[in-house]
């Protein structure tokens, strides 16, 4: 099981930036590396390093080796949304945490912020200090909440691919690869919405 990295975030809104902390941290720069760099700014959200070797065509553990050193010198975060792959997305200047719905699989991502009450009432109760970057906070979203159970008693099977239970009224619900997540509208954190 990987574990979660516990490096601050660095800060940075530009590859060019994001280069010159990973030349600042010690790391070389690689063409595998920083093709992995590259990509991830490209992405919409959280990737698998699956699809980072397929769409870069590099060798899938020069991928995962790329992606553990940039984690650990604080560059990218991996989260695990629902029971898919870790998915992999930059840090830069704003940590994101994310909902996740276990019958839909639509994803949205949050500040912070937005989750510190749920934070605090977890901590007054429990003691813990919960975050939702590594792991999403998991549940129903609003639409299939409202919606009966679905007849087999069970969720979203695992590995099977994830289909919407139907359009999200105000959100642009669609999948990368079956990969099934939304773009908020007017959300501060819409550029880190997952893509596979």
């Amino acid at each position: 099981m990987t574990i979660a990295a516990d490096t601050p975030p660095l800060t940075f809104d530009t590859i060019d930036e994001a280069v010159r902390a990973v030349r600042a941290g010690g790391m070389r720069l690689s063409t595998p590396r920083r093709l992995v760099l590259e990509a991830l700014f490209a992405a919409e959200g959280p990737v698998s390093a699956v699809h980072l070797a397929r769409t870069l065509a590099v060798d899938e553990t020069s991928v995962y080796r790329n992606l553990e050193v940039l984690e650990r010198h604080g560059l990218i975060r991996h989260v695990h949304l629902g029971h898919g792959p870790g998915l992999y997305v930059l840090v830069g200047r704003h940590e994101v945490e994310y909902l996740y719905c276990e019958r839909c699989a639509k994803v949205t991502a949050v500040t912070p912020d937005q989750l510190d009450p749920v934070r605090k009432s977890v901590k007054k109760r429990f003691g813990y200090q919960p975050r939702f970057t590594h792991f999403a906070m998991v549940g129903l979203c609003e639409q299939c909440a409202a919606q009966p159970p679905t007849s087999s008693g069970s969720e979203h099977a695992p590995g099977a691919p994830v289909q919407p239970a139907r359009p999200a009224r105000d959100e642009d619900l669609h999948s990368h690869g079956g990969y099934v997540h939304s773009h908020p509208r007017a959300h501060p954190a819409a550029n880190h919405e997952p893509a596979p």
